[in-house]
């Protein structure tokens, strides 16, 4: 308390720190000392059960040499130019449907919403269910006579990958799509009605004024999205199995660190590297978004 006419008292210079402590100290212990460990560990040829001698850049150049970090790259790489435009466009024009006031909308919102909270285990279970040679997309071919024979979606590299990809974007829609549904609240109905009473039809409407808007958001999401193609593994690894399918032929890099570094014999400083590897990736694409919305904005 304090009387009338009198300047009130502070607390010490250190008192803010005190609540900003708990934070710090959690990422300092789940993040800042898991990555520099990992740091360290790419530096030797350490494994699960031994430790490990300091190599230098020995694991890195074992990367670079390596087929299957090549490969797995590459799959990384065309999981991302593939599953991004389709997050970046399909949640847009699924935002601008569901933002229609009809009878019945709030049923499609959350059935469209409602992979996003299932577990991603669930959902690529549900999916090789679909998928299988006895599945229902198989199933359907075949009563249609659009196919001879069951079509390996899950027996072949390529499609096993093709099929990862849908399940991403099947997944992801609902949840980018909320990030739309933000955005467009912020344009001004005006703006639309405006442009109706000059005879612009829904396509002018929406290519001259709808996209402009929500193009921040548009970078924003093609960023998040990106890093999340990059790191994605459940999918794969619940259709494809532990070998992502045949010979491993749709590893991404984060299915290939699993397989590098876990089991007895897990490497786990070959693992650290092509982890280091994915992180300067996904920086890569991260800064690339940034620079892109930096043009955006001038």
């Amino acid at each position: 308390m304090t009387s009338a006419g009198t300047r009130p008292t502070y607390r010490r210079g250190w008192a803010p720190y005190l609540f900003l402590a708990p934070g710090l100290a959690a990422v300092v212990v789940f993040g800042l000392w898991p990555f520099a460990n990992t740091v360290v560990l790419s530096l030797t040829d350490a494994r699960i059960l031994a430790g490990g001698r300091f190599v230098g850049l020995a694991n890195y150049t074992r990367a670079l040499h390596d087929p299957d970090f090549w490969q797995a790259a590459a799959n990384s790489v065309l999981y991302l130019l593939v599953v991004v435009p389709c997050l970046v466009l399909l949640p847009l024009g699924l935002a601008v449907l569901v933002r229609r006031e009809v009878p019945g909308i709030g049923f499609f919102r959350s059935a469209f919403y409602t992979p996003v909270i299932a577990s991603a285990v669930v959902v690529g279970l549900v999916w090789q269910w679909v998928l299988r040679s006895d599945g229902l997309v198989n199933t359907v071919l075949r009563e249609l006579r659009l196919v001879s024979g069951p079509v390996p979606f899950l027996t072949d590299g390529a499609l096993l990958l093709v099929s990862a990809m849908v399940v991403t974007v099947w997944k992801g829609l609902g949840y980018y799509m909320v990030f739309y549904l933000a955005a467009l609240g912020n344009v001004p109905v005006s703006l639309y009605e405006a442009a109706a009473l000059d005879g612009a039809g829904p396509v002018r409407r929406f290519v001259s004024i709808t996209v402009p808007s929500v193009r921040p958001m548009m970078l924003l999401v093609g960023t998040l999205s990106a890093i999340s193609a990059l790191r994605v593994f459940t999918e794969v690894y619940v259709l494809g199995g532990e070998s992502g399918g045949p010979g491993g032929a749709a590893r991404t890099l984060p299915f290939l660190i699993r397989q590098v570094g876990l089991g007895f014999a897990g490497e786990t400083g070959y693992a650290s590297a092509l982890s280091l590897l994915l992180f300067l990736l996904t920086l890569a694409f991260s800064l690339l978004g940034r620079r892109l919305s930096k043009g955006d904005e001038e």
